[in-house]
């Protein structure tokens, strides 16, 4: 039995050796054949004639073609990371702008005022301002207080919130009716 398999395994050989080599040949003498080439060319043109034709019948019945739908998904992702990168840095915001911290500053800031505003009503001269003789506080050099001017006296109009005692300096800075 190993002889006649021998003999199988050797014409199996030889066959595909003669057939791989007549394949290379035949197609060689077909590649070279300048009829066969010219066809081949001919059949590539139709090919993208035909493709052409398509994308304009696609185009005549407004439907999108291949390269018109990559494009409009290269740029809905690109569309879609811009609007990733707008909210990350609308949470940064968000974060950096905290009502509570706000409000917390807001708060630091008018009982800051308070105090300034305690010190001035005590004779008191703020840090680094020169006294130009005995006046009160609030007062300019002819007696009359000088009208609110600037930022400071718009966001102490606006602002509806008061630090915490800020009553009793409002209610200090009233006169009070007579009791009777």
């Amino acid at each position: 039995m190993s002889d006649s398999a021998n003999v199988a395994r050797s014409l199996r050989d030889r066959l595909s050796d003669s057939t791989e080599e007549r394949l290379g040949k035949a197609l060689s003498d077909l590649l070279e054949n300048p009829l066969f080439t010219a066809t081949i060319g001919r059949a590539f043109d139709a090919r993208e004639k035909a493709s052409q034709a398509q994308e304009l019948a696609m185009g005549a019945l407004n439907l999108p073609s291949a390269a018109d739908i990559e494009r409009l998904t290269r740029r809905l992702r690109s569309i879609s990371h811009r609007l990733e990168r707008i909210e990350e840095g609308m949470d940064q915001l968000g974060r950096a702008i905290n009502p509570a911290g706000v409000d917390a500053r807001l708060t630091a800031i008018e009982e800051q005022l308070v105090t300034l505003n305690a010190r001035l009503r005590d004779g008191a001269a703020p840090t680094g301002a020169a006294a130009s003789g005995p006046q009160r506080a609030g007062e300019d050099a002819s007696g009359a207080e000088p009208a609110a001017t600037g930022t400071t006296a718009a966001r102490a109009s606006a602002s509806p919130r008061r630090a915490p005692g800020a009553h009793r300096a409002q209610a200090r800075k009233q006169p009070r009716p007579p009791q009777g």
